[in-house]
C-alpha cells in the first residue's frame, strides 16, 4: 500500500494528529509512515495506532506525498538538511514547529521546484477531539494545499487560516494555552486541599468546574466578562476573590505571560 502521509517526529502532537486522521477515516494506518529517535514513541505508534514507525527520516521523506514535520524547533535545521536530497519535489510540507517560518523550510529544502509549505499551530486537546489549529500558507502553497492540510486536523480540531505573521500570537494563546488552564486547575486543587478537602474531592470539584465553565464559554452568546459578572454578586464570595486578584495585578501578569510565550516563539524561529 502506497504511503500517503509521512510523519517526522512521533511525539504527543503527532500522535494527536494521527489519531484524528485515523478516527476521521481520512487514511488507514497502513497509509501512514512515521519516524522518531525514541524507541518508546515508535512502539506506541506501532502497537497502539498500528502505524509503522522507524528510526530513519530519509525513508519517510522519500516515500511521502504529504510530509508532517513535528520535530522540535531547535532540531528543524538538522532534520531538513538530512532529508533535503530525498524529499519528494512534489510533496506538500506541513510543519507544526513553533516559530519556524515557511521561508526557512523552503530555503533549507531547496531544489529546482518551489517547495509548497503550510505552517500549522495545533494544540493538545486534539487528543480528545477538541483541538484548535491555525494554518498559514507559504509563498508557494495554493488554496488546494490549505484544504489538504485542513483534512489532517479537522477530524479532531477547529481549523482557521491566518497570515503567518499572526502565528506567534496563536502559539502563545492556543498552542500554549491549555497549560495555562491546567496551571489554574492545579492551584484550585491546592487551595481546596489547604481549605480541608481531600485531594480526590478537590480534584473532582476543580476539574468539573473547569469543564462546565469551558462549555458555558463555548455555548453562550455572552462574553467572558458577562459570564464572570453573572457569577460575581456584589460583596459576595466571588467578589472577594476577584478583588484579591485585581489587587495583585493578576490580569496584567497573565497578559505578560502570554506575551512572553509569543516572544519565545519568535526566538525559536531565529
Amino acid at each position: 500500500m502506497a504511503i500517503e502521509l509521512g510523519i517526522l517526529g512521533a511525539g504527543n502532537m503527532a500522535e494527536a494528529i494521527a489519531r484524528g486522521v485515523l478516527r476521521g477515516g481520512l487514511l488507514r494506518a497502513d497509509q501512514i509512515l512515521a519516524s522518531d529517535v525514541s524507541p518508546q514513541r515508535r512502539e506506541l505508534f506501532n502497537s497502539t495506532l498500528g502505524i509503522r514507525a522507524i528510526d530513519e527520516n530519509r525513508t519517510v521523506a522519500r516515500q511521502s506525498p504529504v510530509l508532517l514535520l513535528s520535530v522540535k524547533p531547535q532540531y528543524m535545521g538538522e532534520v531538513l538538511a538530512g532529508i533535503r536530497d530525498v524529499a519528494r519535489a512534489d510533496a506538500l510540507i506541513v510543519s507544526i514547529a513553533a516559530g519556524v517560518s515557511t521561508r526557512f523550510i523552503e530555503s533549507q529544502l531547496g531544489g529546482q521546484t518551489p517547495r509548497r509549505v503550510i505552517r500549522a499551530m495545533p494544540n493538545t486537546p486534539m487528543l480528545v477531539g477538541e483541538g484548535m489549529v491555525a494554518l498559514a500558507r507559504g509563498q508557494h502553497a495554493a488554496a488546494q494545499d490549505v484544504q489538504l492540510a485542513r483534512g489532517l486536523f479537522e477530524a479532531a480540531a477547529t481549523v482557521i487560516e491566518l497570515t503567518e505573521d499572526k502565528l506567534d500570537a496563536v502559539t502563545a494563546v492556543s498552542g500554549s494555552g491549555p497549560a495555562y488552564f491546567f496551571y489554574l486547575v492545579e492551584q484550585l486543587i491546592a487551595a481546596a486541599v489547604e481549605l480541608g478537602l481531600a485531594p480526590d474531592e478537590a480534584r473532582q470539584l476543580a476539574v468539573k468546574t473547569a469543564v462546565g465553565a469551558a462549555k458555558m464559554l463555548a455555548t453562550s452568546a455572552d462574553s467572558p466578562q458577562e459570564l464572570r459578572r453573572k457569577v460575581t454578586s456584589p460583596a459576595g464570595t466571588t467578589h472577594a476573590a476577584i478583588t484579591h486578584l485585581e489587587k495583585h495585578d493578576t490580569a496584567a501578569t497573565l497578559v505578560a505571560a502570554v506575551k512572553a510565550a509569543a516572544h519565545r516563539s519568535r526566538e525559536l524561529g531565529n
